[in-house]
């Protein structure tokens, strides 16, 4: 893949006469990836510089022992044709030669007593099933099917331009697709999932609704869930080939391919800033690299922290770092990630994801638990290439508070260890107690922490998805998208995307790079471009590249990995 030591040299202060804008991009996950892509279709000039060995940020995988340990996507928005989200997928070339596994099933949830509730993506199915379960609910039931059909039936567009830059035309097209189904959009953005899963007798339905997502999204309401469980309907929400790195490397192929060059291994220090303008970076090894132009996708309290050493801000952003970012319901919950490997098959006629409700014991046993619940995942029983021939990885993950993670292996290595030690344990007589004889099967428990995840990829507080919808940040995300461009006042030269910069997700993480291009081009006088790519070459294995196994790890039946 690409190196730190290809392409031109950027270290003098001026760029060759007549030659095209540059630009540095910080951070080779799927934002800055984006914005590579974009920038250079628009023909400019760019760079990316990367920490980590691998491209995707949080959108990656590693190996163990033959296994693949896919860590990132669930579901991916945009993989319907004819949708504006596979429109940015297309140009990015995330989805080349792939093929896309739909679930006619979203999840399953379990309580402690046995009892099970499927939630089927065709909403006919999911009416007659909810309806067997619990007749004394036919009246909520009803209304969340009709709902959900609505949502099946309506098309809504995915904005490719920021408001600011949008034409009379595209508002107007907006405006077509969306009023016809205001009253139904407004009416489930304000009536919270919780407040309406009340509306049920049955306690299973009360607890199994707002779990749907596996796990619950605090402050959610109706709508997400109504819109992605009509996307899983409607072929828009399905997992790709290749899984999370797949999706990075496909990018990342596409962005080499229009002549981006990737600096892995590569720690940016510092942004070079210059009578109030950002001319370039200075990497760890203390080597300079200068451009017309720097984008930061990367976490964002590092930015503004590290990078730009807490000289520059905004009103946006200081109240997203400042006064939200400890505030619960603005970030997303950190993970706890188990992935299991086990010799033999997995269970037959099993659904791809269940959710598990613990008991109180239960969920006492299993560290810095924040919902009680724990989700079990079939890796490879839907997506190839994850564990060797005659061999099987299942992923169970739970919401964890990141703290306790932090403080406990900045206190005492040894005990974080153990911590994760416990996570194994209770992994392996979990499932060897819903699946009898599973757990003789279990040749290694790899464990990531949420701590695991900020010392990998750099994100505050180990949180994978950033910002969270429906919440207070997502007006002042908002703001900094459309209000500011995705600037900072004070510092020309510079803008930011990604997570951090706007809400959470891949295809939001995808889009913001997109905009940022599009600053940019209007900035700079230039004509934005973006064509879909035409590479037709079949996925296979070896596009994954090489995969690092990141830190020594410890096999065994009950024995978790022990890389931190």
């Amino acid at each position: 893949m690409a190196g730190a030591d290809r392409g031109p040299d950027w270290s003098a202060r001026e760029r060759p006469a007549g030659g095209p804008p540059r630009v540095i991009v910080i951070g080779a996950g799927l934002a800055g990836l984006a914005t590579g892509c974009y920038a250079q279709m628009s023909g400019l000039e760019t760079r990316i510089f990367e920490k980590h060995v691998l491209p995707g940020g949080c959108c990656t995988a590693w190996s163990r022992h033959g296994y693949l340990f896919d860590y990132c996507i669930d579901w991916l928005i945009g993989t319907a044709e004819g949708t504006g989200a596979h429109q940015v997928w297309r140009e990015l070339g995330a989805l080349d030669g792939k093929s896309v596994t739909h679930f006619d099933t979203f999840n399953r949830v379990v309580d402690e007593h046995g009892r099970s509730v499927t939630f089927h993506t065709d909403p006919d199915r999911l009416e007659a099933h909810l309806l067997a379960l619990a007749p004394g609910d036919a009246a909520p039931i009803r209304a969340f099917c009709r709902d959900l059909r609505r949502f099946a039936a309506i098309d809504l567009p995915w904005d490719l331009t920021p408001p600011p830059l949008r034409t009379t035309r595209e508002r107007l097209r907006t405006l077509r697709a969306v009023l016809p189904a205001f009253r139904l959009l407004w009416r489930t953005a304000t009536t919270p999932m919780s407040g309406f899963a009340q509306r049920f007798q049955d306690p299973l339905l009360r607890r199994a609704l707002p779990t749907m997502f596996l796990q619950e999204p605090a402050g959610f309401p109706l709508l997400p869930y109504l819109y992605t469980l009509a996307a899983a309907h409607t072929g828009n929400a399905g997992f790709p080939q290749g899984g999370s790195l797949g999706l990075a490397r496909s990018v990342e192929e596409r962005y080499t391919s229009l002549g981006g060059v990737i600096g892995y291994r590569c720690r940016v220090d510092r942004i070079l800033v210059e009578d109030g303008r950002a001319v370039g970076v200075e990497l760890r090894d203390g080597t300079r690299h200068f451009a017309d132009h720097v984008v930061a996708a990367c976490d964002g309290p590092t930015v503004l922290d590290r990078l730009l050493r807490g000289r520059y801000s905004s009103p946006a952003t200081d109240r997203l770092y400042g006064e939200l970012l400890d505030r619960p319901g603005n970030l997303y919950p950190a993970v706890v990630s188990a992935f299991v490997g086990v010799d033999g098959p997995l269970p037959p006629r099993e659904p791809h994801c269940t959710t598990y409700l613990l008991a109180p014991e239960d969920a006492g046993r299993l560290p810095g638990s924040l919902q009680h619940s724990l989700v079990v995942q079939l890796r490879s029983a839907y997506a190839e290439g994850f564990a060797p021939p005659g061999k099987s990885v299942l992923h169970c993950t739970y919401f964890s508070d990141y703290r306790s993670w932090r403080e406990l292996r900045v206190r005492d290595r040894r005990a974080y260890r153990a911590r994760k030690q416990q996570v194994a344990e209770f992994v392996r007589e979990f499932l060897d107690r819903t699946h009898p004889g599973l757990g003789a099967r279990i040749e290694l428990v790899d464990v990531a922490s949420p701590v695991t995840t900020e010392r990998f990829t750099g994100n505050t507080r180990g949180s994978i998805l950033a910002w969270q919808a429906f919440s207070e940040a997502e007006d002042t995300a908002n703001r900094l998208v459309n209000r500011d461009r995705m600037r900072l006042p004070g510092l020309s030269g510079f803008s930011m995307a990604g997570q951090w910069a706007s809400l959470g997700g891949l295809i939001r993480a995808a889009t913001s790079g997109r905009y940022a291009a599009q600053y940019l081009c209007r900035e700079l006088g230039r004509p934005f471009r973006a064509w879909p790519s035409d590479n037709r070459e079949p996925w296979h294995p070896g596009k994954w590249g090489h995969l690092p196994q990141l830190d020594r790890v410890t096999v065994g039946a009950a024995e978790p990995g022990a890389g931190e």
